[in-house]
């Protein structure tokens, strides 16, 4: 044996050890792990408080159900297809057939969809049946009446928004079938809707594709009219060159035939001519050198780059036009893909524009040129005219070949203008005569019984809330809960390690039990005395104190078993009753306390003279004596200590029975002379409030915590889990094997 307890600074590194400053490692982790076995035991101790949770829900459930307006609910079912044909048998590369591939079919399909819950849609349906501002309608769709004074447009919203609130439109997946479903406390109603809105987007599909087509129509009649008027510049322009050339031309030479002018000689008019022909030759000259200049301005940039030709009307007019056509490709490319049907035809109307800007522009320049060779070809003229004897011949042919240009250009606008016009006749008659893509599978008919409210439905949300408010409260509850009550709150709640569960006796005395060795609580503490074996990595403590928070916690019984237990082992054991306040240890035994743990404290007798024999082999008592006027201050003296380790060195365990450690001092000092503490927490009792307190005055003396004991516990009251993990039921199923044997 040894002389000596050990130094009371060293702690073995396999105790429990809580540092004064860390507060936080006072109760530990809160639980993350999900733990079914906790959560059973919730649900038992709770199970009445779950129940009339669960019944109040379902209560209510079905009252909301009684109380609920049966409503109906008609449904007519259409096929989309992505494909639409032309019943004059023409397909038009303007967007009209949509070819979607199958990989966008799905989109195209969904898209058909939100049309079908669109505002505009619901508008249409509303005006149709005459819905904005019927009272029928607002009474089936659960508005009671109106205001008086409801604007026009409220109205509208109104019936536009109950024909939302009562649609439902169900695509089943891998299908071209949509189910249109409304929903309404008149049947009749609710199958007429339906099909009005199966028809209605019929239509507004078919409207859709018309209004596409004017956009073209509306393009190619502007395009038709700027041709016409060029046609007629044009033509006229040749006419006044003739004219003024003195050129008369057959119909036949007005093709591009090879015979000159004649023209008379005679001395009178050409010296007439000539003067006139000089003085318009200077001034042809002039015209010829603006005509000049205006044409090197516009040659020497960039076609739309050239001040005359953006300050054109028709080239303005053009790429204003393509502006908005752009902003509205722009619009439905956001909203489309590149082969949707109004993408593809604004971009051909795109495509269109820039060609006709691009001829506008090429026009002008022309024009200008034209302007200049005109002047030039004038000058010429004029100067030829000059010398007409010289120059007669050369004269002729620069008017035919600028007649030739005339005749050219007049004819190119002539052929744009009847191609113009054939496009527009054709597109005309092909405008709107497209087949639908939607085709009605199954009208609505009138249902013939309520779709809601749905009894079993209601319910089972009931139950389903139900289960969810009673798990919530029962977390709250537990949340809330600072009581000890299972094993797992004693590692969740402390951070002690849990040593042993002792289990309350329904009968007789703790002492009686105890005496039984097949007994529930005689078990429990030889499953404690076990775990005390290995509580530290050196084995068994020397000197242990058993103390608690509160008295009547069980840390008598459990000091006395624990020391019966160990002496049972053939381990010589002292149990001392360190209680000054309220010895017990004596009324139990049923032993004088005339001399004790008190008279060593007031004295230098050996320990040997106040020690009593227990009646157990191995078991010895050591009494709290008399009562001292002040027990702390005698603990607190340096004798506690020397009597600490001449029981250590006479014995090979020490238990020590101390006080409560609620407004006492003595547990705290004393803890920090053993070499491990035994904190006894009762179940049901045991608040953490109280604990956190007890356990922090412990800590202050930095004491060595071997783990915690739960006395009292009852496993029935806590579950059949825990009376079958705990071995509840076993024991007494041998007890019952014995009372029959």
């Amino acid at each position: 044996m040894p002389n000596s307890l050990p130094a009371t600074t060293h702690h073995d590194p396999g105790h429990v050890h809580f540092d004064p400053a860390d507060d936080h490692g006072l109760f530990g982790p809160a639980r993350t792990s999900f733990d079914i076995r906790y959560i059973v035991a919730a649900i038992r101790s709770n199970v009445w408080l779950i129940a009339a949770i669960i019944a109040a829900a379902l209560a209510i459930a079905l009252v909301a159900t009684l109380l609920q307006t049966p409503r109906y609910t008609a449904a007519s079912t259409i096929q989309i297809n992505d494909q639409t044909g032309r019943v004059m048998g023409a397909q038009e590369d303007n967007g009209d057939v949509n070819e979607s591939n199958n990989w966008d079919t799905d989109r195209f399909l969904k898209t058909q969809t939100e049309i079908l819950k669109s505002r505009g849609l619901a508008l249409r349906v509303a005006q149709s049946m005459k819905l904005v501002g019927n009272p029928v309608f607002n009474q089936a769709q659960g508005v009671p009446e109106t205001a008086p004074g409801m604007s026009a447009e409220a109205q509208r919203n109104l019936a536009v928004g109950l024909l939302r609130g009562g649609l439902q439109i169900e695509l089943p997946r891998d299908s071209r079938i949509v189910s249109i479903q409304f929903e309404s406390t008149d049947p009749q109603l609710a199958a007429q809707v339906a099909n009005a809105y199966a028809g209605e987007f019929i239509q507004s599909n078919l409207q859709r594709k018309f209004d596409s087509s004017a956009y073209a129509r509306t393009f190619l009649s502007q395009q038709l009219d700027e041709a016409k008027i060029k046609l007629e510049a044009s033509e006229r322009a040749l006419n006044a060159y003739s004219r003024d050339a003195g050129l008369i031309r057959t119909q036949s030479s007005d093709t591009g035939g090879d015979s000159k002018a004649e023209i008379g000689n005679g001395g009178s008019v050409t010296t007439s001519s000539l003067l006139q022909l000089n003085a318009a030759a200077n001034e042809a000259t002039a015209q010829r050198i603006q005509a000049e200049e205006r044409w090197r301005a516009v040659s020497s940039v960039a076609l739309l780059s050239s001040s005359e030709v953006i300050s054109n009307n028709a080239v303005s007019t053009l790429i204003s036009q393509r502006a908005q056509v752009k902003a509205a490709l722009d619009e439905d490319r956001a909203r489309h893909l590149e082969d949707y049907p109004s993408v593809r035809a604004r971009q051909s109307e795109l495509a269109a524009l820039d060609s006709q800007i691009q001829a506008a522009a090429g026009n002008v320049r022309n024009a200008v040129r034209g302007e200049y060779q005109s002047a030039l070809a004038a000058e010429r003229q004029l100067i030829a005219q000059v010398g007409k004897l010289k120059n007669e011949t050369l004269g002729e042919q620069d008017k035919n070949v600028q007649y030739g240009l005339l005749s050219r250009e007049a004819e190119t606008n002539r052929q744009l203008y009847d191609g113009l016009l054939e496009r527009y006749k054709t597109l005309n008659a092909v405008a709107g005569v497209s087949l639908s893509n939607v085709n009605v599978i199954d009208k609505a008919e009138p249902p013939g019984g309520p779709s809601s409210p749905n009894l079993f439905k209601n319910l089972l949300m009931g139950l389903i809330l139900g289960v969810g408010l009673a798990a919530l409260t029962v977390f709250a509850k537990d949340q809330f809960d600072d009581s000890i009550r299972v094993p797992e709150d004693v590692e969740a709640k402390l951070g002690l390690p849990l040593l042993g569960v002792i289990p309350r006796t329904h009968a007789g005395e703790p002492r009686e039990a105890l005496a039984d060795p097949k007994s529930p609580m005689s078990e429990a503490y030889n499953s404690l005395r076990g775990s005390l074996l290995y509580s530290t990595t050196e084995g068994l403590p020397r000197v242990m104190l058993v103390t608690s928070a509160q008295p009547a916690e069980g840390k008598t019984t459990s000091s006395q078993a624990i020391a019966a237990g160990f002496a049972r082992m053939g381990k010589r054991v002292l149990l001392i009753d360190a209680d000054l306040r309220r010895p017990s240890l004596h009324r139990r035994m049923g032993l004088d306390n005339e001399r004790g743990l008190s008279t060593l404290l007031t004295s230098h007798e050996p320990l040997v003279k106040a020690v009593v024999p227990s009646g157990q082999d191995n078991l010895t008592f050591l009494l709290a004596g008399p009562v001292p006027p002040s027990p702390t201050e005698l603990l607190s003296t340096a004798r506690i200590e020397e009597i600490l380790e001449e029981s250590a060195s006479h014995f090979d365990i020490v238990i020590v029975d101390s006080p409560p450690i609620l407004g006492l001092a003595d547990s705290p000092l004393m803890a920090a002379l053993v070499d491990g503490v035994i904190f006894v927490v009762e179940a049901d009792r045991s608040r953490r409030g109280s604990l956190k307190t007890s356990l922090r005055r412990l800590r202050a003396m930095r004491p060595v915590l071997l783990g915690a004991v739960l006395t009292k516990f009852d496993p029935l009251k806590a579950g059949n889990r825990y009376s079958e993990y705990y071995g509840y039921e076993y024991y007494q199923y041998s007890s019952d094997q014995k009372d029959k044997a």
